[in-house]
């Protein structure tokens, strides 16, 4: 049972949802980002995703966006990725990274597998691998004991939610709405979306885009079994006037989070 099993099944055991909060690597600085990480997991998040900066990042908005490119900016590299992870790890969270394809594929499925096993983490989110093209990672992801994260839509058909539970361990990405990250609202589909999914596997099924409040973390801890955050924390960096204040921001948001989490099924 890897880490991510280990804390979803915590979670579940004590009738809630766990906390998932997401931040780039190299975000506000490289060690400012192991700063925010352990803020956060402090905070309250079960779960950290550390993103690893890309160049093209079209599946995030504006916020995620700046973010990526201040971390880019800054020269953030592979070791400054698995140093975030370590930093999460340390701190108690389960860890994983958010990447899309072309990184991994670029440094080989192997060595990206066995240099996240060894600094910690639990797997990766891939939201641009197709399940069917998923082969080579889920391999090398097998053999070093990572779990590997796939992601429905309120517009997957049956089949295709059935394809991405099949491949999927840890848990199940239900994306609550079409489009780019940092959209301000719960998708209205999104308890359906997780029922859907749940027909097709007793993996968690965690919720995200569109969480960044602690009355939507409540409302959506309700029915799944996590709550995934992202763009929110990105903002609470970005608005602080300095680094030191961002990280104490991402902690204080966290805090309220992890207590709507909680009282989404008290």
């Amino acid at each position: 049972m890897s880490a991510l099993d280990s804390r979803l099944a915590e979670r579940r055991a004590e009738g809630r949802a766990a906390l998932v909060g997401y931040l780039p690597a190299g975000f506000p600085s490289p060690d400012g980002a192991l700063a925010v990480a352990r803020a956060m997991v402090e905070g309250g998040c079960d779960v950290i995703e550390v993103g690893l900066p890309y160049s093209d990042p079209v599946l995030d908005g504006p916020a995620i966006q700046q973010a990526v490119d201040q971390a880019l900016r800054a020269g953030v590299g592979p070791k400054d990725v698995l140093r975030t992870v370590e930093a999460a790890s340390s701190a108690g969270a389960a860890t994983l990274v958010m990447t899309y394809w072309n990184p991994v594929e670029r440094q080989g499925p192997e060595r990206f597998a066995a240099d996240l096993a060894a600094a910690g983490g639990s797997g990766v989110i891939l939201p641009d691998l197709p399940p069917e093209e998923a082969g080579a990672w889920l391999s090398a992801a097998e053999d070093h004991g990572l779990d590997s994260v796939f992601l429905v839509a309120p517009s997957s058909s049956e089949e295709r939610v059935a394809a991405v539970c099949a491949a999927s361990s840890g848990f199940v990405y239900a994306a609550s709405l079409m489009g780019v990250t940092g959209v301000l609202a719960v998708s209205s589909g999104a308890r359906d979306l997780v029922a859907r999914t749940r027909q097709h596997t007793d993996l968690p099924v965690c919720v995200g885009l569109g969480v960044s409040t602690p009355e939507q973390a409540e409302e959506v801890a309700a029915y799944a079994d996590g709550v995934i955050v992202g763009t929110a924390f990105v903002r609470a960096v970005l608005e602080a006037p300095d680094e030191a204040a961002g990280a104490a921001a991402a902690g204080e948001l966290a805090g309220r989070l992890a207590a709507g989490v909680r009282a989404g099924r008290s």
